[in-house]
């Protein structure tokens, strides 16, 4: 998870044993949308994601590609992932410590780049999307999965907004499906999966740079 200010990184931080100790909150969606992620892996690919977390996907992923970056703006959050690779022997995820917003790399970098539970948590999506399309090779995919509050009940927005200044919560960017759509849609992707698996659920989508 990430967000570009320093008190969501102190949010992140402070909250990073207790995130780790959560159980997924769908885990049946959650297995769905890995199985899906799968059918885009190749043994040569290298793959990028950013608000990693503690590292969850990244090391499960990980048997399935030659190499991903993992990067998330909390150093607590990647204390745990580093620890959780260790314990298990993955030695082909490296953990970063950066905003999408400041990491850098080379356009063309990536075949793959994972962003899950992120986007509502950025600043500005669609400067997100435009930079993930510079970064990935013809033909690569951006996998996400986010939470478009906007589509969800007028009352999540006062309740987010009073947690986030009584620290419960990090700050949120709201928008709707639609708005996360024509993000994708003006930095170039074409959508070639989306899912939803309920009302209020977030939505996972499989954008791809054209080859």
């Amino acid at each position: 998870m990430e967000a570009t200010s320093e008190s969501s990184r102190r949010f992140w931080d402070r909250t990073a044993e207790r995130y780790a100790r959560r159980p997924v909150a769908d885990e049946a969606a959650y297995r769905t949308k890995l199985a899906k992620t799968r059918e885009y892996l190749r043994p040569e690919m290298e793959v990028l994601e950013f608000g990693c977390g503690t590292g969850s996907t990244a090391l499960t992923l990980a048997p399935h590609v030659r190499r991903i970056l993992a990067t998330d703006i909390s150093a607590k959050m990647l204390e745990i992932a580093r620890g959780k690779a260790a314990a298990a022997g993955i030695g082909n995820v490296s953990f970063e410590q950066a905003a999408i917003d400041d990491f850098e790399t080379p356009d063309e970098s990536f075949d793959v780049v994972l962003g899950h539970s992120i986007l509502h948590l950025l600043h500005d999506k669609d400067a997100a999307a435009a930079k993930v399309h510079r970064m990935l090779k013809p033909g690569g995919v951006f996998v996400s999965s986010t939470v478009c509050i906007a589509d969800m009940s007028f009352l999540l927005r006062p309740f987010l907004a009073a947690g986030h200044f009584l620290g419960f919560f990090p700050p949120v960017n709201i928008f709707t499906e639609r708005g996360l759509l024509d993000a994708l849609a003006a930095a170039g992707f074409a959508i070639d999966h989306q899912w939803r698996p309920g009302k209020g659920k977030a939505v996972f989508i499989v954008a791809r740079k054209p080859a």
